[in-house]
């Protein structure tokens, strides 16, 4: 069984598109390959539902959660990081996906490991 893939969530508000943005965006993708990093969502058209999102998303994708967290504290993208930070409001999260073959009712059994998912009964 193959770890749980690992995913980088950036939130992104109020960028100051100049140099210094263009330069993190030209330089960020020869950062990441070294970890097997790969954009799944890049600031693309949303859709909000709940709550405001006056921003954009971004979306990566690694190996798994520790490959994500090389990356992150990696010297190559720490040298650019603050072109982005010093010119935009982010929220930057990493986070562990599921394994393959998850349904939510794994969960519970996480949640409650001393009793028994709760199953429907067919009527």
């Amino acid at each position: 069984m193959t770890a749980p893939r690992g995913y980088v969530i950036g939130y992104l508000e109020n960028v100051e598109v100049g140099p210094e943005i263009v330069e993190y965006i030209e330089r960020i993708e020869a950062t990441m390959a070294p970890y097997g990093g790969r954009y799944l969502v890049h600031g693309g058209q949303l859709v909000g539902h709940e709550g405001t999102w006056n921003g954009d998303v971004v979306l990566l994708e690694f190996p798994d959660l520790a490959s994500a967290q090389e990356w992150y504290g990696s010297p190559d993208y720490q040298a650019i990081l603050p072109l982005r930070t010093a010119h935009a409001t982010s929220m930057v999260a990493l986070v562990e996906g599921v394994p393959e073959g998850h349904r939510a009712v794994h969960k519970v059994r996480q949640l409650l490991p001393d009793q028994h998912a709760p199953t429907r009964q067919a009527s």
